[in-house]
């Protein structure tokens, strides 16, 4: 059995009445599974109000099961006006970086001995230039940086960034 359909007076369109498409029985079968499930899913709850509520509950006995009060005990007294201990400012440090893979270069060293500290450290330009800081510091002359830099012996390579 055919079912006739007329689109416009041209064109007459045919469609098999015992052949249902394979996605209408799959969205009544979603509709179905839909309705039972409805009841399972809780709601939202009840409405929160913003406003206070005051109210005149009857009041109910502490119950305590702590033991009685014994009386308060505070912090130990603290020991104040004791001797600082002054140690002598005295160092000596220093450390090197040269990486190949990153093209990091650079190094540093210094010490101090009381109130005058003395050091230098290098580090390889982008172009390839070493810059080289000799530095000073102390209470009388404060600090005093010299900044020497060398012309780069060779080309710095490009570096690739690999991500």
């Amino acid at each position: 059995m055919y079912a006739k359909f007329r689109r416009h007076r041209s064109a007459v369109l045919e469609i098999p009445s015992n052949k249902h498409p394979c996605h209408a029985n799959i969205l009544a079968l979603g509709a179905l599974l839909s309705a039972v499930q409805a009841g399972l899913y809780p709601g939202y709850g009840h409405a929160v109000s913003s406003q206070s509520i005051i109210r005149h509950d009857a009041g109910y006995p502490a119950l305590s099961y702590a033991a009685p009060y014994a009386g308060y005990y505070g912090a130990a007294p603290a020991h104040y006006g004791g001797h600082h201990e002054y140690a002598y400012p005295k160092y000596n440090f220093a450390y090197s970086v040269a990486d190949p893979h990153t093209g990091d270069n650079k190094s540093q060293h210094e010490s101090r001995d009381g109130d005058a500290v003395h050091g230098q450290y290098s580090l390889v330009q982008p172009d390839g230039s070493v810059r080289t800081v000799d530095y000073s510091a102390d209470a009388h002359n404060g600090f005093n940086a010299v900044v020497h830099n060398s012309a780069p012996l060779v080309h710095a390579a490009p570096a690739y960034y690999h991500y």
